[in-house]
């Protein structure tokens, strides 16, 4: 891929690996073993929210940008609106991605057989193992990353210039997926400025050829927070710049704790050595440790700052997974005894998951349930609330919580309209429902934990009408009330919901 610089360049030990041949097919079985649990676990709210993305294409959306809503588009064109059909696209991906891993190791640790180890540790994460089999902004966002990482090593194996191409395009695909893989750019810059054999780099088009192919591919998603009042880059950027000193401990805290139980305990310790040996081996100008700690530490600097004034969730440093990988994969010593360990626990708890996910065999108690709180029951409470609405002559099913309503138009049958009422909707191309609901009998569906009142502005009367529960094996996931109302044209607006084709 083009001519070579004028760089000094390293060569990849192309044996790397070799003695762990099965690999590949060991691979292969966890991708289809991915695929059957991404077909038999119920989805998850965000999930079908990320589904309605799909029916309503656009290059930009309020919460993230429209890759996820694309993939999401793609894998329901080849197998219909299903579970399997919205997440198709996820094992797949981190199948590539892990084979790129392997190659992207090889290249930025030569010598060091790292690349088995990288794609073997990072497919025994939680975050690896469990969301592969979801779909979510972070799927794509790890998939364009992985690609921009293994443009970057072949970059540094090759010489090629050729390579920036990928990176800049990966890096464009990265930014539409999720706005965190901006911090690719600048931890590239401090590898190139940070290692003096990579400096004449900086003095030829190749890299600002890449920047200039990242922001083509990234203009429609500009182009559309221009026109719509540069919507989701406030809603981003609104984090920035928070300062609570009283709770930045307890943030951190839960940033931290959130990593080690992604990453599983024991790898969590591996990634944090080869964090440390990473910054280490930065000082000595190495250029692929050198490059990994750049891709590790900026970004774990944003993450910290903003846990000093607000909480983190646990997905969002999801991006430091394949260089931490990597990373750890170049440990030495003692550290190689705890390898075996760390890849046993980590499958043995994503299996875990899965199973609790599908079949919830263990007896957990329910705030510690994440798979009852988020997964379980969607279909008998829309049961419910269908057999509510034909009792009571309701014309139409209304919530005024984006992941509800997108469940209930995932589970209601199609003869019973589905309405979504929030600020949020003013930003998708949905039909408007304002004229729809006027004067119109339905059932407003919201949660019990919601303490506000309904918004009497949008429905005159609202009368209690009764309670359906989600429950799974007989353990309550939620309660939601259900209301009484006659829909009048108000402030806030409400759309119909797109329903499955079935």
């Amino acid at each position: 891929m083009g001519s070579k610089g004028p760089l000094p360049q390293r060569r990849a030990a192309h044996d790397g690996g070799s003695r762990a041949a099965p690999w590949p097919y060991l691979l292969v079985l966890v991708t289809v073993c991915r695929l059957a649990v991404a077909g038999w676990t119920p989805l998850a709210p965000d999930e079908v929210y990320y589904w309605t993305w799909s029916r309503a294409l656009a290059p930009g959306y309020l919460d993230h940008p429209p890759m996820v809503a694309l993939w999401i588009r793609a894998g329901t064109a080849l197998l219909g609106d299903t579970a399997l059909g919205v997440r198709l696209l996820g094992p797949l991906a981190v199948a590539v991605g892990s084979v790129l891993l392997w190659r992207t190791a090889e290249d930025l640790l030569p010598g060091r057989r790292a690349g088995v180890a990288a794609a073997v540790l990072a497919n025994a994460t939680l975050l690896f193992g469990a969301g592969s089999v979801m779909m979510t902004p972070d799927t794509p966002l790890l998939f364009f990353w992985t690609v921009a990482l293994f443009g970057l090593g072949r970059v540094l194996a090759t010489g090629r210039a050729g390579w920036w191409g990928l990176v800049g395009v990966a890096a464009g695909l990265a930014m539409a997926s999720k706005y965190t893989a901006v911090l690719l750019a600048p931890a590239v810059l401090v590898w190139l400025l940070a290692v003096p054999s990579l400096r004449p780099w900086l003095r030829r088009p190749a890299p600002w050829l890449a920047v200039l192919a990242a922001l083509v591919v990234f203009a429609p998603v500009l182009a559309w927070n221009a026109t719509h009042d540069w919507a989701s880059f406030v809603r981003q950027g609104g984090r920035v710049g928070d300062w609570q000193p009283g709770r930045a401990l307890q943030f951190l805290g839960e940033l931290l704790g959130g990593q080690i139980g992604l990453a599983t305990p024991l790898l969590a310790v591996l990634f944090g050595a080869g964090i440390a040996t990473s910054l280490r081996r930065a000082r000595q100008r190495d250029p692929g440790w050198t490059l990994l700690a750049a891709l590790l530490a900026i970004p774990s600097l944003v993450f910290v700052q903003h846990a000093l004034g607000d909480r983190v969730q646990a997905n969002w440093p999801s991006l430091l997974y394949p260089q931490a990988a990597i990373a750890a994969a170049g440990l030495a010593g003692g550290w190689l005894r705890l390898r075996a360990p760390a890849v046993g626990l980590g499958v043995l708890l994503t299996g875990l998951v899965w199973v609790q996910g599908i079949w919830a065999p263990l007896p957990l108690p329910r705030a510690l349930d994440i798979t009852l709180l988020r997964l379980a029951g969607w279909d008998s409470m829309a049961a419910g609330v269908a057999a509510a609405a034909r009792a009571e002559g309701a014309g139409y099913v209304v919530a005024d919580n984006y992941g509800q309503a997108a469940e209930l138009a995932w589970w209601l049958p199609p003869d019973i309209p589905v309405l979504a009422l929030d600020a949020r909707w003013r930003w998708f191309d949905l039909p408007d429902a304002g004229s729809f609901v006027n004067g119109r009998k339905g059932l407003l569906v919201r949660s019990e934990r919601r303490t506000d009142p309904p918004p009497a502005g949008d429905f005159a009367p609202v009368e209690l009408s009764g309670l359906v529960e989600r429950t799974r094996r007989g353990m309550v996931a939620e309660s939601v009330r259900l209301y009484r109302v006659v829909g009048r044209q108000g402030d806030e607006p409400i759309v119909f919901m797109p329903q499955p084709r079935r």
